[in-house]
């Protein structure tokens, strides 16, 4: 079999900006979210492509035939306890129907390289605490999880104590 029936992992590319739009929507679905931002495509594409480094790295996964079924998106991010950077997966989503195929797997070996080309030596994730099926995936993985919850705090209006 050659490798164009064989399903791989790769860095995005503009063209994929589209189709990412439509993965993103799906995985905000899946997880409970509110939707992507209406001009998702051209923020995450000046993101991806507009700077000459890029802070922020996405890889798809891609069947025979061409279609993007997943991606993982990264970025450098800094731990104060342990005094470095680590790279932070952001997202990993498959569609539905290309879970348990290695994909996901291939997917986070291309983040854990993208890690190791940058110098570090961690990939950091979370994922809901209700999503056994991505913890069973990550323990497989040999991943080690801990529970915390995660904040988001607007800031657009003024001062936070107001």
């Amino acid at each position: 079999m050659n490798d164009d029936q064989q399903p791989r992992v790769r860095p995005a590319r503009p063209s994929d900006l589209p189709r990412l739009a439509e993965l993103t929507a799906e995985h905000a679905v899946y997880e409970k979210a509110g939707p992507p931002a209406p001009d998702f495509a051209e923020r995450f594409g000046a993101l991806l492509f507009g700077q000459d480094r890029p802070r922020v790295r996405c890889f798809v996964a891609e069947i025979p035939g061409g279609e993007v079924v997943g991606y993982a998106s990264c970025a450098p991010e800094f731990s104060t306890w342990q005094a470095r950077e680590y790279l932070h997966m952001d997202c990993l989503f498959l569609r539905d129907g290309h879970r348990g195929l290695g994909l996901g797997a291939l997917l986070v070996d291309a983040v854990a390289a993208e890690a190791r080309e940058l110098g570090m030596d961690q990939v950091q994730w979370q994922t809901p605490v209700w999503n056994d099926g991505a913890r069973r995936f990550y323990d497989r993985l040999g991943a080690a999880g801990r529970e915390k919850l995660r904040y988001s705090l607007p800031v657009a209006g003024g001062r936070v104590s107001e």
